[in-house]
Formats: C-alpha cells, sequence, structure tokens
C-alpha cells in the first residue's frame, strides 16, 4: 500500500504561508532533497489554494504525476496534465488515489486538507522542513485541536542555510 507523506516547508513558529498565501519567505537556494523525493512519488493530493499558487509558477511544477486537488469549485486543470478534481472525505479520496499509485503518494498542501488527513490519521510519514525566519502569523501547518498523534524520529538533517529538515514517521505499537 502507498504510503502518504507530508512533505512541507514550515516557518520556526509553525506557519506554511503568510495570511495572504505569500511564500516568499521560503528559501529556494538549493534543492534540499526535492529532486529524489520527488522521484519517489507517482501521485499527489493537494488542496484547491495550493493548487492555483502552483498554476502561477509557470509550467506546472508536478509533470507526470497523477495529481488530486480537493475542491468545490469549478477549476481548470492544466493542458496535457494528470491533475482530476475531487471531494469527499480524505479516507475516501484516498482510497482512490491508493487503488492507482505504485510508489508514495505526496500530500502537498495546504493547511486544511493536512488537517483533514491529519484528523483521520492518514498521514504515514512528515518531513518537515522548519525555516529560521518566525512570521508572527499566517497558515499554520496544523490546525487547532486535532488529536495528539505519537511519531519516531526517522531523521535529522541541518543546512549551512539555517533550514532543519526533520523527517517522522508514525510512531507504530511495537
Amino acid at each position: 500500500m502507498a504510503p502518504v507523506k507530508l512533505f512541507i516547508a514550515t516557518s520556526a513558529d509553525g506557519y506554511i504561508a503568510r495570511k495572504d498565501g505569500g511564500i516568499d519567505w521560503l528559501f529556494s537556494d538549493q534543492d534540499y532533497g526535492y529532486t529524489p523525493f520527488f522521484a519517489s512519488v507517482d501521485a499527489l493530493i493537494m488542496g484547491s489554494k495550493t493548487y492555483e499558487q502552483s498554476l502561477s509558477f509557470g509550467a506546472w511544477p508536478y509533470p507526470g504525476v497523477s495529481s488530486y486537488v480537493f475542491t468545490r469549485r469549478g477549476l481548470r486543470p492544466p493542458p496535457g496534465q494528470p491533475v482530476q478534481f475531487v471531494s469527499g472525505a480524505a479516507g475516501l479520496i484516498l482510497d482512490q488515489v491508493r487503488a492507482v499509485a505504485k510508489k508514495a503518494i505526496w500530500l502537498v498542501g495546504g493547511g486544511a486538507v493536512v488537517s483533514q488527513f491529519r484528523q483521520a490519521g492518514l498521514i504515514d510519514e512528515y518531513e518537515i522542513f522548519v525555516h529560521p525566519v518566525l512570521l508572527g502569523d499566517g497558515i499554520p501547518l496544523f490546525a487547532a485541536g486535532l488529536p495528539q498523534e505519537d511519531l519516531r524520529l526517522a531523521q535529522t538533517r541541518s543546512y549551512a542555510s539555517g533550514l532543519v529538515q526533520l523527517h517522522y514517521v508514525k510512531a507504530r505499537d511495537e
């Protein structure tokens, strides 16, 4: 069964974007492991705001990867890309994605979709890139009021830029 991996950047105070969705504070000076991670997935899930932001980057940034966008609005896919628009319970959508995914599934974001998957206990791995910046306000990585979930630290990596990569997996009863 294809695991669901959250691969996401956050500020040191826990925000994935400014209130207006701005991500100008993210480092883009190097790859930070993105290329090998992207090669390890064959499906991704995101919310409509993240999708719309992805379209603003120019060329579709996830070529050839089956993409599922949670939305209730009438959005259009980028030409020639495997993008499907979905709505419903996270678990039901995940079942559909897992029916076709052979490798890992990337939970891209944003905050609302991450919270839905977290609430349902559907995230297998958390790869969180903490940027050395305090935004003070913004869109939180995790919504308040979610249940406790115990994780096991699998790996850490720090970079000269001050960015720290934290890789957690679900703690399992052993």
